[in-house]
């Protein structure tokens, strides 16, 4: 079994995928819903803000890493 899931998503009408591990997507997922989000309008929200250097699956895990990174209170010691 592969460490990394690829999903996809439809971002302004457009299907694309992206891969994450488990613990990242489980994190987006809690991250979108914490917003009052879909998950497919964070993702969207994050591609429209990335760099056009970064792939999507990197944007994605950048951002849910800064999330945490401004949320000291999620770190599970």
């Amino acid at each position: 079994m592969s460490l990394v899931e690829k999903r996809s998503v439809t971002i302004r009408g457009h299907r694309t995928s992206y891969s994450l591990e488990k613990p990242f997507y489980d994190e987006l997922a809690a991250i979108a819903e914490s917003r009052g989000l879909t998950l497919a309008s964070l993702v969207a929200e994050i591609d429209e803000q990335r760099s056009r250097e970064a792939n999507l699956s990197s944007a994605l895990r950048l951002y849910v890493l800064n999330w945490v990174k401004q949320s000291p209170s999620k770190i599970a010691l």
